[in-house]
């Protein structure tokens, strides 16, 4: 029987729903797309700041995409257990920063901003400790998340979904790579059909972005980046585990190479 790989992870979330990447209405039961499983009620008392954190971490991994409508208010405030008044605020401070669009008329709404808000890198002083720490943790979840989705019974949307993510960073400008990037070794992990491994990668993948943030972009790694991507979405796809991993751990060892190089 061919199973929807990412209904463990929307019923975690308590949702069916998924938002499109194009411009206009969410399409209703889409099993893919949603931002949800990314989103999880804040904790403690700091619940203004913790909702801001919480939908910068999916625009940063490329969960809500440029352009990309937000959930509805109501829905939003739900999954994030927070009172609309404190995601309203929240969303207005991220508009004026300019990560979020208001849009008017038919298909109005709370859009992702089209332009690139350039991220600051942190200059704080690296434990080399930490920087292994996530390098380490990536090789053994990613590999492990890339042979699950490949021995899994995927199905149509499944498919779809991966090579969308796939299509969308090989397209992408250099600019808006790294949440291209993210948004696609995440979809491998929603493959899987394990809430706790999406959340995991993606966790680590926010951790990761920031020590990739204080290397530069070189045109030649990306491109050699675009085309392991594709060996592991190939080796997913035709559901041969061992060589889905194979090209998982060789793509994650160049992203650990460049990082020790530039950051030693």
């Amino acid at each position: 029987m061919t199973i929807d790989i990412h209904a463990a992870t929307m019923k975690a979330a308590g949702t069916t729903g998924a938002a499109t990447r194009a411009e206009g209405d969410a399409v209703p039961d889409s099993p893919f797309g949603s931002s949800f499983s990314m989103l999880r009620p804040v904790r403690g008392g700091n619940a203004f700041e913790e909702t801001i954190e919480h939908i910068l971490q999916t625009i940063k991994l490329g969960i809500f995409a440029p352009s990309e409508k937000l959930p509805p208010e109501r829905e939003l405030a739900e999954q994030l257990g927070v009172s609309r008044a404190t995601l309203r605020d929240a969303l207005g401070e991220l508009q004026s920063a300019g990560y979020l669009e208001v849009q008017r008329g038919r298909y109005g709404g709370t859009y992702v901003s089209t332009a690139t808000v350039q991220r600051t890198p942190d200059d704080r002083p690296l434990d080399p400790a930490e920087v292994e720490d996530v390098l380490l943790f990536r090789s053994i979840i990613e590999p492990a998340a890339a042979v699950l989705a490949a021995k899994a019974d995927l199905s149509a949307a499944a498919r779809r979904h991966l090579q969308t993510c796939l299509s969308e960073v090989s397209a992408s400008s250099a600019n808006g790579y790294r949440p291209r990037d993210a948004r696609f070794h995440i979809a491998i992990a929603e493959l899987s059909g394990s809430a706790s491994l999406v959340s995991a990668v993606a966790e680590t993948r926010a951790r990761l972005n920031d020590l990739l943030d204080r290397i530069p972009l070189l045109a030649t790694n990306l491109d050699h980046a675009n085309e392991q991507h594709a060996d592991i979405a190939d080796a997913i796809l035709r559901g041969d585990a061992p060589a889905a991993e194979r090209a998982t751990v060789e793509h994650l060892e160049g992203t650990a190479s460049l990082l020790r190089g530039f950051l030693a």
